[in-house]
């Protein structure tokens, strides 16, 4: 364990919250870099102290002009493994990482999956040279794409990158646009879309899907949409290009007023345009052989993933304050699909 630690010292502003833990997030100098979750720990490991008692119950009681020392112990090695896998790196510099994650890779080391996952290759990517967050030497995920799905993340490198990327994809303020490939194509001229709760278009033929989402009450792995309780979810679609008359299969541009676990798939799937590929939200549905001949239904039919890539981020750098923007190109198993579409 670490023996070093850094103070951060916290003094209570006027009408306080109620409890200790909010009363501390709300007033903690913004140059601390100190997540809620992060002082949450903090304080359930007793290294939140006040006049030298400790402060450890996180319901307690703060008035204006309390003082407070955080205790602020540095980076401990992460106890995940480095591992010497490839990484697609877009953009690096000494705060934060962007990596083009190809489909198949998960994003963080979970009980089915202790390796092989982008967070080892970043560890060995690193060799140690990293400030480490939330206490240990680790990168920050701010943001995760599924695990089958391709495209763009990024990664902070220190305290202070994780903490202001992490207030952009809460205020929902990052821009994420995806390319996917659909069951039909949801066109504003179909009557059917009118009739699905939730469903609307904008001007130019865009798709606005609002709508709830949870976890599915019987199957946990699975979301489900609700209109009621869950969490607020919003994503807008518009179609790119179209295969077959009429339409069989679509290349569609995806972006997220929210981020949630599975939300575009989720939502195309509750709009009737479930993701080719999807095992999960996307239906049983066939091309028509009629239409856009055996050699495209048969590659919709085998396509090994939902047909999803992470193709635009955009965010405001965290440490500089400019504005960056990247691109993915469409990986080669969704352009292969696409011209075998387009071909019939």
């Amino acid at each position: 364990m670490s023996t070093s630690h850094r103070i951060v010292r916290v003094i209570i502003a006027e009408n306080p919250p109620k409890r200790l833990d909010k009363a501390i997030a709300r007033d903690v100098p913004e140059e601390a870099n100190l997540s809620r979750s992060r002082l949450a720990k903090l304080i359930a490991e007793g290294a939140v102290t006040m006049g030298g008692q400790v402060m450890d119950d996180p319901r307690g009681k703060l008035a204006e002009g309390d003082e407070l020392e955080i205790r602020v112990p540095e980076a401990n090695e992460s106890h995940i493994g480095p591992e010497d896998i490839p990484l697609d790196i877009v953009y690096e510099d000494d705060d934060l990482i962007v990596v083009n994650k190809p489909a198949g890779m998960v994003v963080h080391p979970a009980p089915g999956t202790p390796t092989g996952t982008l967070v080892n290759a970043l560890l060995h990517h690193f060799g140690g040279n990293l400030s480490g967050v939330g206490g240990e030497k680790r990168p920050g995920i701010v943001h995760r794409i599924d695990k089958d799905t391709s495209g763009l993340l990024v990664v902070a490198k220190s305290d202070a990158a994780h903490h202001g990327l992490a207030k952009q994809f809460e205020a929902h303020s990052a821009e994420r646009h995806y390319l996917a490939v659909t069951h039909g194509a949801p066109d504003q001229a179909d009557p059917r879309l009118g009739g699905i709760k939730g469903t609307s278009f904008e001007k130019g033929n865009i798709l606005k899907i609002t709508t709830q989402l949870a976890r599915h009450k019987t199957d946990r792995q699975r979301q489900a949409v609700l209109f009621s309780g869950g969490r607020h979810a919003v994503t807008r679609a518009r179609i790119l290009e179209s295969f077959g008359t009429p339409a069989q299969a679509a290349l569609i541009e995806c972006w997220l007023e929210t981020g949630r676990t599975h939300q575009i798939r989720v939502h195309m799937s509750h709009a009737g345009h479930g993701l080719i590929g999807d095992p999960t939200y996307g239906g049983r549905r066939k091309l028509n052989v009629k239409v856009v001949g055996p050699e495209a239904v048969e590659a919709a039919r085998a396509f090994p993933r939902q047909a999803l890539h992470a193709a635009t981020l955009g965010f405001v750098h965290p440490v500089s304050g400019e504005k960056l923007s990247f691109e993915a190109p469409i990986p080669d198993d969704m352009l292969a699909l696409i011209e075998t579409l387009r071909a019939g």
